[in-house]
């Protein structure tokens, strides 16, 4: 079982005096830091600043943590460390991959997209439509949020190049067999991206072992700074036009990311790992054992609120109700203002938000008006068992 106790105890924030009494529920908007992120942040301020990888002591040590971070991040997801790069978002990687995309594909051929997809992993890629790329649309059951994998066979055929779907949605918070759908994607002759953003809070992937060609994901939501962090498997990123300077296109770390990185936050995301192999020390397990761990205790405070929020009349519990299938992002479209409960939450010390949440098309696609948007409630491995009672008190006295 996960020492709470001690995972607790590595994220600075449940020590902060201003934070006290407030049980947090928005994590799906962005994570606590840990504190070997803030202690490798601080570091790199203080002691690193410069321009890295030059020939002089504080210069070579920047650089050298910063392909800590990325050896030791693509280690603990599986892959190759030249198949990960970082960039300023994930919105924006994706952005740049698209346009890689563009340059690769024909007139005519043809992307797979989903209705049930944050608008990062839609929008750039749907916008190739203008440019003479077919765009086609995975749809949701507009009852459940479901995205079928039967229902992706027939947008297959010859003509489609890529395949993109999340690993879980931010609002119906379903977890997509993600092995299941990229070996059909594959059989087709077709690429997969896989928007990994509101998974890989609740435990790495093993993208080696999933399967997809790309794998995207944000730091600020794994317990890091405020990063894209993104996978691209050598077969593709080898063959996709290079996206950075000319004299960069055959550096894989380079290709896809034309901004200069942001060193200190790049370097601090090695603190990441350096927590991952901290909890699986403490509770004698490998890191690949610890999203297990991860995944159980989050499962067992699920459950209680979905059974808490599914009986309720004029309350829509948005995706499945058994917590084994589905990631701690629980959305609910209520009668009223979503945005007016989370603010009376506030009152009640529930940190937790009422919007759309980039997820317009899977609301609209429901049914849902997004200017109502939904309440979202969503937490991960460190929130306690005492904070979701105390969550399950505030929504019996609101809702």
């Amino acid at each position: 079982m996960l020492d709470i106790d001690f995972v607790r105890a590595q994220f600075p924030a449940f020590s902060e005096p201003s934070l006290q009494g407030q049980a947090f529920f928005e994590n799906a908007g962005g994570s606590y830091a840990c504190q070997p992120v803030i202690d490798r942040l601080t570091r790199f301020y203080t002691q690193r600043k410069v321009q890295p990888y030059g020939p002089f002591a504080a210069s070579a040590a920047a650089g050298a943590e910063m392909d800590e971070a990325r050896s030791r991040l693509a280690a603990l997801l599986g892959v190759d460390s030249d198949e990960l790069s970082f960039g300023p978002s994930t919105t924006q990687n994706t952005y740049v991959l698209a346009r890689a995309f563009r340059q690769f594909m024909q007139p005519g051929e043809a992307i797979v997209v989903t209705n049930q997809d944050h608008e990062a992993n839609s929008g750039p890629w749907r916008r190739l439509e203008a440019e003479g790329i077919e765009i086609r649309e995975w749809k949701i059951d507009p009852d459940t949020g479901h995205l079928d994998p039967e229902a992706l066979e027939p947008l297959l055929d010859e003509k489609v190049r890529l395949v993109c779907f999340p690993h879980c949605s931010n609002v119906v918070g379903e977890i997509n067999p993600v092995t299941e759908i990229t070996a059909r994607a594959h059989a087709a002759g077709a690429f997969v991206c896989v928007d990994g953003v509101s998974y890989a809070p609740h435990g790495f992937p093993d993208v080696g072992e999933l399967g997809p060609d790309i794998y995207l994901f944000s730091s600020y939501k794994t317990y890091g700074p405020h990063q894209g962090i993104m996978v691209v498997r050598r077969a593709l990123a080898e063959v996709l036009p290079n996206q950075a300077h000319f004299f960069n296109g055959d550096v894989l770390t380079k290709k896809f990311t034309p901004a200069g990185p942001d060193h200190a936050q790049v370097a601090a995301c090695a603190g990441m790992a350096d927590y991952v192999d901290g909890l699986a020390a403490h509770h004698g397990c490998e890191a690949h054992e610890l999203h297990d761990l991860m995944r159980a205790h989050e499962t067992r405070l699920l459950q209680p609120l979905l059974d808490a929020v599914s009986g309720r009349n004029g309350v829509r519990l948005l995706g499945p109700r058994d917590a084994a299938n589905r990631a701690p992002t629980v959305a609910l479209a209520l009668p009223s203002s979503a945005e007016a409960a989370a603010a009376e939450l506030a009152t009640r010390g529930i940190m937790a938000g009422g919007s759309d949440f980039y997820a317009v098309r899977p609301l609209q696609a429901m049914g849902i008006d997004p200017a109502r948007g939904v309440l979202r409630l969503s937490f991960v491995h460190y929130t306690s068992e005492e904070e979701v009672a105390k969550l399950i008190e505030a929504l019996d006295a609101v809702l």
